[in-house]
């Protein structure tokens, strides 16, 4: 048997790109490549950025210079500004509080689950789908100018605060069970779901409330409630779906374009929310100590999903896609 041959790149050292960085895609530039053990990474320069932030990356973080994928950069930062004035309205006008104004609480309720970004660059083979980050050996010495408000700068890059979120264990299998589904059984969760996004965030204000919360701890669930919901609508199209999902999601825009996303998809899909929320919080205005008591509602929230996953999460919840389906989905 005659051994098998390395794969062939997709991009060409030299050819302009885009590239995800974070929750984010940069126009970039292919250096080098390297294909080690059957895996393609390439060295990528982001135009207009310091070579201190250059690094490599796995060839499911680049994709090609077209319309279609500057189409997907501009909504995903459309998407992060809008997240972004959502936050500083709602939150940092000082409209959650969960504690007393004066009330001192920890910056890191978990350990490493608030922290600033000192990590330096991996090299090839260290990570394989999500971006190095870090500080560079030296500060910046070039910043692009960019009139898109929407983009950010180095500057903004480096002082922004990374965040994680910690998904129960016992949450985790069913996010595995989900990807099976879709990706490898070729299912679909029936939409619209028996209980939607909207329902399950409702259940849980007043499952909160009825527990007897003061005024302010009250408000601070229905603020965190109303962002979890605006975070899911906006993120759903471009990060919350797998591409076999993508016709499903394309029929329901069609057939129901004024009703939110939330209103549709159901937990599994709210679920994923969770995996990719860190990402964009990292984006927000937000200081350290109000990340801080926002992530110990998001870990409450997910406490809750554990409580009723009998309820929210079933297999029997999908159905298999029909042949045509799978021609859209080609």
């Amino acid at each position: 048997m005659a051994p098998k041959q390395d794969p062939k790149p997709k991009f060409q050292e030299g050819e302009r790109v885009l590239c995800f960085h974070g929750p984010l895609l940069y126009e970039a530039k292919c250096v080098k490549i390297n294909i080690k053990e059957k895996q393609i990474k390439y060295f990528i320069h982001y135009s207009g950025w310091n070579k201190n932030w250059d690094e490599w990356v796995p060839e499911s973080r680049v994709l090609k210079y077209v319309d279609s994928n500057l189409q997907k950069q501009k909504e995903l930062q459309r998407a992060n500004h809008f997240l972004f004035l959502f936050f500083r309205d709602h939150y940092v006008e000082g409209r959650m509080r969960g504690v007393a104004p004066n009330k001192k609480i920890p910056a890191v309720p978990q350990k490493n689950d608030v922290k600033t970004k000192k990590n330096k660059q991996k090299p090839p083979g260290a990570g394989e789908g999500t971006s190095s980050g870090g500080d560079p050996a030296h500060p910046p010495r070039k910043k692009r100018a960019r009139v898109d408000p929407t983009v950010e700068s180095e500057e903004t890059f480096i002082n922004r605060v990374e965040v994680k979120v910690k998904i129960p264990e016992e949450l985790k299998p069913w996010l595995v069970d989900d990807w099976d589904l879709i990706t490898r059984q070729k299912q679909l969760f029936h939409l619209p779901a028996k209980k939607n996004v909207d329902a399950v965030l409702e259940d849980y204000a007043s499952y909160k409330k009825s527990r007897g919360n003061s005024d302010s701890k009250e408000f601070a669930v229905n603020e965190v409630v109303a962002g979890i919901r605006e975070y899911f609508n906006v993120m759903l199209g471009t990060q919350l779906l797998y591409k076999f999902e993508r016709p499903q999601y394309a029929d329901v825009l069609a057939n129901h374009p004024d009703t939110s996303m939330s209103q549709i998809y159901g937990a599994p899909h709210l679920l994923r929310l969770f995996v990719r929320i860190g990402a964009m919080l990292a984006y927000t205005p937000l200081d350290e100590k109000s990340l801080a008591l926002l992530l110990s509602y998001l870990q409450d929230f997910l406490k809750y999903l554990v409580k009723n996953s009998a309820s929210l999460f079933n297999a029997s919840d999908y159905e298999v896609a029909p042949p045509e389906y799978h021609r859209k989905a080609v």
